[in-house]
Parts: structure tokens; sequence; C-alpha cells
């Protein structure tokens, strides 16, 4: 499959410039394909940024969401809501966790997190609390999230940023320790146990086992933020139990609805009623539109074994990537776990996001030199080897091209 010319430029747009837009927009999809307003079909190896769990336009999720729209879309939290017993419910069973807080992203729920986190110390007696976190982490876009966030690009412009963070290398316990030492004002330890948007940088199992003990010996809350790697994305539910561990917090989004907005904490018992009524809450959050996207998301998740195939797929793309990159100067390294996959390069490639929209691939580039790949966790084997072999004489032209 190839696009035999650049898409065309969209005309002037009364939308604030906050996004720097491929030329290309998208009209339709289906599966793991999309088409553009001009017809052309591009294989999606993005899935909306880890969003789009079940492909595009499912045929057991489309209806659902169909007949939810035909009976409430929106009530709010004055009232109970019986989809979100239903999806909580579903959450604390596959987490092994015990309640639930919804919202509307990602950035809500670190937010909520974070919030947990500052009342958790409030409560006992610290005035000034302060939560561990790390380089190259991405949190969101909020103030609080930005200053939690590890990124100086992101966080320009944007000063004062708030106090109470300590940052700290990922994968390094001792330093960990060195930075914290002493410090009676420490609450929390917050990562994302796959660095996303830092370049997908992987928590290693010994060092979240290592975490889980030395929160629990100093009574920190260990938050693991599983917005972009959770949902099934590395093959279990929730990329932390690889590590055989549980956290206190969890913050979830992208994935849980499909593309229906929809964020939550989910929380065990030491955080879990840490907020009570006036604390915290929301206006959309939880409403039984995004309710059913994320029951029905679960559903078809467990009833079509997409954990499994995840882990299987997510193989045989990592496989076909080394095969099709094996010796080529400027690969640095293939890393990630399931459909969450990433190839760094020796030098800044967002190049690369042009050449595969013309070669018929979406893909992203994040932190300037990772080619990150987070398809739709439906994509099939033969679907994964197409993605590496678009991608990878793509790669191999550029840095052929390309000066070091």
């Amino acid at each position: 499959m190839t696009v035999s010319h650049a898409p065309a430029t969209p005309a002037p747009s009364a939308v604030m410039n906050t996004y720097g837009r491929l030329p290309v927009a998208l009209s339709h999809g289906r599966g793991c394909r999309v088409w553009d307003t001009e017809g052309r079909e591009y294989l999606d190896a993005l899935g909306g940024i880890a969003v789009n769990t079940l492909g595009h336009a499912h045929p057991r999720l489309v209806p659902a969401l169909q007949e939810q729209i035909g009976r409430l879309i929106h009530t709010s939290n004055y009232y109970h809501v019986p989809l979100q017993e239903q999806l909580a419910a579903r959450l604390v069973e596959i987490s092994g966790l015990t309640n639930v807080f919804f919202c509307n992203s990602g950035l809500e729920a670190n937010e909520a997190a974070l919030k947990i986190a500052r009342k958790f110390g409030h409560d006992r007696g610290i005035e000034r609390p302060q939560v561990v976190v790390y380089e190259r982490a991405f949190h969101g876009r909020s103030i609080a999230t930005l200053s939690a966030t590890g990124n100086p690009k992101v966080q320009a412009g944007f000063g004062p940023l708030v106090e109470g963070f300590i940052r700290v290398p990922l994968n390094d316990i001792a330093a960990l320790e060195r930075a914290t030492e002493g410090n009676p004002d420490v609450t929390a330890v917050f990562l994302e146990v796959i660095q996303g948007e830092g370049g997908v940088n992987p928590a290693q199992v010994a060092y979240l086992q290592a975490l889980r003990h030395l929160c629990d010996e100093r009574g920190w809350l260990l938050m693991l933020d599983e917005v972009q790697c959770g949902i099934g994305r590395t093959g279990k539910w929730f990329a932390h139990q690889w590590a055989g561990i549980q956290p206190d917090v969890m913050p979830l989004a992208k994935g849980l609805g499909s593309g229906v907005p929809i964020g939550a904490v989910v929380c065990g018992p030491r955080a879990a009623t840490v907020l009570q009524p006036g604390n915290h809450g929301t206006t959309f959050g939880g409403n039984p539109l995004a309710m059913r996207a994320g029951v029905e998301t679960l559903r078809i998740m467990e009833e079509d074994g997409l954990l499994e195939h995840a882990a299987r797929t997510g193989e045989v793309l990592r496989q076909a990537l080394a095969d099709g990159l094996a010796g080529v100067q400027g690969v640095v390294e293939i890393r990630g776990q399931g459909l969450m996959l990433g190839v760094e390069l020796a030098r800044p490639c967002g190049d690369l996001l042009l050449r595969a929209l013309r070669a018929g691939l979406l893909i992203s580039v994040t932190a300037d030199r990772v080619v990150r790949l987070v398809p739709p966790l439906i994509i099939s084997a033969d679907e994964a080897r197409e993605v590496a072999g678009i991608l990878c004489p793509l790669i191999r032209d550029f840095l052929a091209e390309t000066p070091a």
C-alpha cells in the first residue's frame, strides 16, 4: 500500500494554532485502516495515541454506543449512575484495588492522583507534602501535571511551576533514596510504568518491586500512571502486573473508552478514602456514554482475548522491526512491551511523520528521536508485519540521507 503523493493541505482554520498538524484530514475508518477526505487509505499504527483499543467502527462497540445515546448521554453526579458502578466493579476486579473515581482524561486522572497525594500528607500533619517524580516523565499539561512532567520544552513559558516535586532518574533506586533521605514531607512516588511521551522507556520489574517495598517501608503512596500503557496494551490489563505488584493509586484513560473521552483513578485501601464529598468532583466525568464505552471495551477485550493477542502480536511486530532494521547504522534500540513499542534513532527523526504519511502509515515521533508504535489492540499479525514492511525502509532511507 503506497500513497503516491502528499495529501492536500487543508484550508486555513479558525481553530487555535496549538498543534503542528500533518497535511491530512481523516474521514472514516474500519479496523486498523483509516481513509482521508480524498479517499486515500492508511494503516493506523498510532491508534489515536493509544486510544482506539478496538480500532475504528468496531461492529459490537458502535451499536452499543448508539443504543446508549438513545437512552442517556449525561445526567450529572448529583445522581447515582448505574453504569459507573458496573465499570468500577470491573476495574476493581481486574486490578485487585478497591474504589474508582471517574473523570474525562488522563490529565484529570493524574491531577486527581496529585490531589490525593497532597491530602494524604495533610491528613497526617504534613503541611507541605512532596511527591517524587521522574526525569522524562509526562503526566499532562495542566499547571500541576506540567510541573510533575520531566520535559523542560513543554514547561517553557508557563512558570512559575507548582512546588512540591522531587525529581529523580528512572530505574535507579539508590538515586531515589539519596534524594529523599531524611525528608519527612514525602508522601508519594508517581511514575509511568512505561514512559510514553518520554520515549517509550519502561520501568524495570526489579525497580517496580523495590519501589513497592520502599513505599511500604516509609508509608508513602505508590502511584502508577497507566494512562498510556494500561488497558491491555502490554499483554496484561495493567503494565505493572508484569512485576507482580499493586499500586495504591492508578490513573487510567486513553484506551479505556476506545475513543470516547474517559479517565479514572483506581485506588487501593490506603488511598481510597482520602477524598471525601466536597474534596473533588467533575461535571462530565462518569457520564453514562463514557461509562458504557468503558464497560463495552473491557467486555469485548475479554471476549476476544485481546490481552493475549496484544502480547503475541506485539512480539510479531518487534521481531519484524528487528529483522528489518538489523545492522542499520543509527538505530539505537527497539524497546517496549506488547503493542507499545519505540524505535530509538541516533538523531531527531520528526521528518518520518510525513514520510510515513505519504507511504500510507500513521505513526508518531516522541522525545525527538523515538518512533512510537501504539496501534489498536485488534491489529493482526499480517498487519503488524505490514507496519514493519512500510516503516523499516523509511527508517533506513532516512538514516542514509540524513547527516548524523
